[in-house]
This record gives C-alpha cells, structure tokens and sequence, in this order.
C-alpha cells in the first residue's frame, strides 16, 4: 500500500529483455493504471502493452528530448499525474535514460518508487562463474575520446568487471581488453539473454576473442571479466 502521506507519483517500471514472460504482476498492474507510461522508443513498448491488452497513453521520453521535457513533466507529475517510465529492455537508469527525471523529482520532494525486475548485467553476471560478491559494472565503455584512458585505470581492478557491449563492436573490444588486461584473463560473453538463441560463452579473454571473430555475432551483448588478482 502507498503511504497516505504522499502517494507515488512516478514509477521506474523494469520490461523484459527478451522473453516477455519476464514482467512481473505488480508492474503490468502499475502500467495499466499509469496516466501516461514514458517509453525510450513507443514502438517498442507499444508490443509490450499490446501483448498484455494494456491501453494506457504512450510518450516518448528518450536521451534525446529529456532535458527539453523534464520541466513539464515535474509539473504534471506535482498535480499528482501517475507516470510509468520503462526503457526498451530491463530498468530504466541502468545504462537508459531515467537518471535526470529521477533527480528532479527528488530536488521537488516528488515520491520515487522503483519495481524490481529485469537487468541484463545480473544473469550474465551470476553465469559467468567469476566471483559475484563483489564487482563493478561499467555500462558502455566510451567509444572514442577516454577509451584508452578507462582501459588502463581498470588494469589494476580487483573485482569482477561488467560492461555492456554492442554486436557490431564486440569483437574489438575484445581485442582491446586481451591487449590490456592480457591474453589468459578469464571472462565470459553474454548475448540475447533470455531469447531464443540465448548464448553463453566461457574462457580467456583469446579464446573469446577468436571464437567471436569467426562469427556474425546477433543481439546486445554482457561481457564480465574477472579482477586482477
């Protein structure tokens, strides 16, 4: 139950990152009484609500647009409107927009409740086999400007590592963490988690770096490496 005091205004609602059995029933009731749900990409959530008969109004809130937005939706949110906000896939603010509404709301003693659910860093994490009682995770490494600089200062980190990682850029990052973090470094890849074609893959951060070379690598991918010991 809400605390009478203040009722929630805005809920972080986590959405299946792949299989769409993977919602609980707490967030489908959440998003079938929201006045409007905030969708990174409205196509997207809009499979899901309509495989759940759920016909609640879709806006697009995505990085794009949320600082241009946030103003307007701090005041529909102080009217007591009921806002959902979900990503594509998993927990919003993990590595997708959520962090800046979030903030504000705060600043404006607005009410914040977060479901559990879905985050694709927490079953490629515990499959792994590397040590999950401590561990950093990373999100996307920067693309350009910093990379290099990221890379070495994780050279002398002693927990388990998490990063997200693209298909199209897999392989290379691959090749820069062998080049880094050396060649017998034990990590596993992660990619379609939850899907059909869900893959696993154990070993050195070589052995991984050729076993993805040699193929057409699908689907957003986990990669965790182990510490430096």
């Amino acid at each position: 139950m809400e605390n009478a005091e203040q009722a929630t205004s805005l809920y972080l609602v986590p959405t299946p990152i792949g299989n769409l059995e993977d919602i609980t029933l707490r967030a489908l009731r959440i998003l079938k009484e929201a006045d409007v749900i905030l969708a990174e990409d409205t196509r997207t959530t809009g499979i899901l609500l309509k495989h759940y008969n759920i016909s609640s109004k879709l806006q697009s809130h995505h990085t794009f647009n949320e600082h241009k937005t946030l103003e307007g939706l701090i005041k529909r949110l102080k009217t007591g409107e009921k806002i959902a906000l979900v990503s594509d896939a998993g927990t919003p603010g993990i590595s997708d927009p959520g962090f800046l509404l979030v903030r504000e709301c705060l600043k404006n003693d607005i009410k914040v409740e977060c479901l559990p659910g879905p985050t694709a860093f927490v079953p490629a994490l515990v499959k792994s086999g590397l040590p999950c009682d401590s561990f950093i995770f990373e999100g996307f490494l920067p693309q350009k400007k910093g990379r290099q600089t990221k890379l070495q200062q994780l050279t002398q980190e002693g927990r388990t590592m998490v990063f997200y990682e693209s298909p199209f850029r897999l392989v290379k990052t691959l090749e820069q963490l062998k080049e880094v973090l050396g060649t017998e470094r034990q990590a596993s890849v992660s990619r379609e988690l939850t899907k059909l074609h869900e893959e696993t893959k154990n070993g050195t951060l070589e052995e991984l770096f050729q076993y993805f070379s040699a193929k057409t690598v699908k689907g957003e991918v986990v990669i965790v490496v182990a510490g430096q010991q």
